[in-house]
């Protein structure tokens, strides 16, 4: 039985119960005892961990972790402190330091998000090393979209920051009547400049959260 939080395990019972899961536990067991697997096995449901449901603010919508050593830690863009900031990471804080004129930290680690309410979810919660996408089709897709649904229907007044195709695509599970859906292109290099940069999504979030009675992110406190 998957331990995340009373809390987490309890609104997840139906994910964790299904065939859909238990076939993915049985291909993960495998996975991390034959292959070299990202993130570490204890830090696969960091975002849930450290973002509780009742307190979820903001969804920032990942694909998989990243697949290169000592980057991934279960919280989708973030890497630990020491780690090189990944391109994508980089574009994201350059887009923050354009909204809000806060400068942002040397270091990539997203954890404070993650506590102020920010869920940092991917589609696919792990990754085979040096081979992105690996994880694809293999059962995290269903449990990831259960979790949106979720907070779709239990929620009110969550902001879904959905970037790239693949975070775009999951728009039709969220109730847009109760949530505000934002959405652009990746900020990987290869997209940035095709509608993430300036896509004002960091200072749109807070507005709308503060109109909703919720204290808003402070994106530069990491």
């Amino acid at each position: 039985m998957v331990k995340i939080t009373e809390e987490w395990d309890s609104i997840l019972q139906e994910e964790f119960s299904s065939p859909t899961y238990k076939s993915l536990r049985e291909f993960l067991k495998t996975e991390y005892f034959t292959q070299t697997v990202y993130p570490p096995m204890n830090d696969i449901f960091n975002s849930m961990k450290k973002t509780a449901f009742n307190d979820i603010k903001v969804v920032i919508l990942g694909q998989d972790p990243y697949h290169e050593e000592g980057q991934a830690m279960g919280l989708s863009f973030s890497v630990p402190k020491g780690v090189q900031k990944p391109p994508s990471l980089v574009n994201i804080y350059k887009e923050i330091s354009a909204e809000t004129g806060e400068e942002m930290p040397t270091h990539g680690d997203l954890t404070r998000w993650a506590e102020q309410g920010v869920l940092l979810l991917n589609t696919c919660l792990t990754v085979r090393a040096h081979n992105a996408n690996s994880h694809k089709g293999k059962g995290w897709e269903e449990f990831t979209d259960g979790i949106i649904k979720k907070i779709s229907n239990l929620r009110k007044g969550v902001v879904f920051i959905l970037w790239g195709s693949n975070a775009r695509s999951k728009k039709a599970l969220i109730d847009q009547t109760k949530h505000l859906v934002l959405e652009s292109a990746h900020p990987s290099p290869l997209s940035a400049y095709n509608g993430f940069f300036g896509n004002g999504h960091f200072n749109k979030a807070n507005q709308y959260l503060i109109t909703h009675g919720t204290l808003p992110v402070i994106w530069s406190d990491l």
